[in-house]
């Protein structure tokens, strides 16, 4: 069974995002080992460049923590690659049938990724050029998780 990982900086405090989050969970507790790790959120407003940068070291180090040197890590960006639904379900199955039996998936603070993180990363993958909250993107990946695991067994659920 394959061991997704999703590591998220900030927790998530809104009882609908939390709702949400805990629906795909309980799903997908059928189709792999689901473990959501969190990492403290910088308190800082990051108001010059100086400020945020090291804000994304310090988020960025709580990141690296938590990754395995066996994770295969895919790292939420707005400069990463965009899929289809049908492409990330087809990665997704590809990685694991590669031996990779643990995939985690990092989103980051209100700016982003350090580039220490990025270049740790497999790949980088965008779930849309738009920016939403981080507990709203969360919200999302699991969907699109529990979306790939139905598109790979032929689940109605898919379309």
């Amino acid at each position: 069974m394959v061991h997704i990982r999703i590591i998220c900086v900030g927790n998530c405090r809104d009882q609908h995002f939390k709702a949400a989050c805990a629906e795909y969970q309980k799903r997908l507790r059928f189709f792999c080992k689901l473990e959501l790790l969190e990492v403290t959120e910088s308190k800082r407003d990051g108001k010059t460049p100086a400020e945020i940068s090291e804000i994304l070291k310090s988020e960025g180090l709580g990141i690296l923590n938590k990754l395995e040197k066996s994770d295969y890590v895919v790292a939420l960006c707005v400069e990463g690659a965009c899929l289809t639904s049908e492409e990330l379900a087809v990665k997704l199955e590809d990685v694991a049938l590669s031996g990779k039996s643990r995939i985690a998936f990092v989103i980051g603070g209100s700016f982003g990724l350090s580039q220490e993180v990025k270049r740790r990363a497999d790949v980088c993958l965008s779930l849309s050029r738009m920016t939403f909250p981080h507990q709203l993107a969360r919200v999302l990946l699991l969907e699109q998780i529990y979306r790939s695991f139905a598109i790979q067994r032929g689940i109605r659920y898919h379309k």
